[in-house]
């Protein structure tokens, strides 16, 4: 599934030619040759992954990477080090600081693209072209379809994001506001009770095959997938 990915790369030559590779791959690419450029592009939308050199003019990627874990709002962004440092000691500090993953230069456009969705299968899951299922519903993203125990079921475009950020997330709370910068993005700005109006369109969706009680409201927190009771 295409991502929205931050590139920050100094060097033209390198963000050309990955920036190149990564649109190939289909995702949506933004690049940045600095990390206020980075900063400026992260203030105005989160993006799904941070491709982020180590080598910056100005504040180093090592320092930007501490700044992102930092905040509340950017801490959970998938997050791979570019860099020409092959040491271990160097891709212990990497990893160390908050990276998910760490890939020295040169390294081809195939092992970065593996890299890639290695990171998003384990930190966003909901990005992923994966079928998810449980308990026989099964929803695929690639055809967009969602079944409960093989019977099409019809939800509309914001109900299936919600259910598949849900069923990538089981057992969680998670906040009203948090599903709103997970399934709308955090530079939307709708009510928070927008989610309430979803939730029930969603549940009301599920009814048919019973899969929702699998939508669990979780008093004075949020919502919660949940195949127990």
């Amino acid at each position: 599934m295409p991502a929205n990915i931050l590139l920050v790369e100094d060097e033209p030559a390198i963000q050309e030619l990955i920036a190149f590779n990564l649109t190939q791959a289909g995702h949506h690419v933004m690049r940045a040759d600095s990390v206020e450029s980075a900063m400026g592009i992260v203030r105005n939308a989160l993006p799904d992954l941070i491709l982020l050199d180590w080598m910056l003019p100005g504040m180093s990627g090592i320092d930007f990477a501490k700044k992102l874990r930092a905040e509340e709002r950017t801490k959970t962004i998938p997050l791979i080090m570019l860099t020409a440092r092959s040491d271990e000691q160097d891709k212990i500090i990497g990893l160390e600081t908050g990276a998910d993953d760490y890939i020295t230069k040169p390294f081809s456009p195939r092992e970065l693209q593996a890299r890639i969705k290695a990171v998003l299968r384990r930190r966003s899951p909901q990005i992923t072209d994966d079928v998810v299922e449980v308990q026989g519903l099964r929803l695929d993203p690639t055809t967009h379809r969602v079944t409960g125990h093989g019977k099409p079921l019809d939800l509309g475009p914001t109900e299936f994001r919600l259910l598949h950020f849900f069923m990538t997330h089981a057992e969680r709370v998670h906040s009203r506001a948090q599903l709103l910068d997970q399934v709308w993005g955090d530079h939307v700005f709708v009510e928070e009770r927008t989610v309430d109006v979803h939730i029930r369109r969603l549940r009301s969706a599920l009814e048919s095959s019973g899969f929702d009680t699998l939508i669990q409201t979780v008093r004075g927190t949020g919502y919660r997938f949940s195949a127990q009771q």
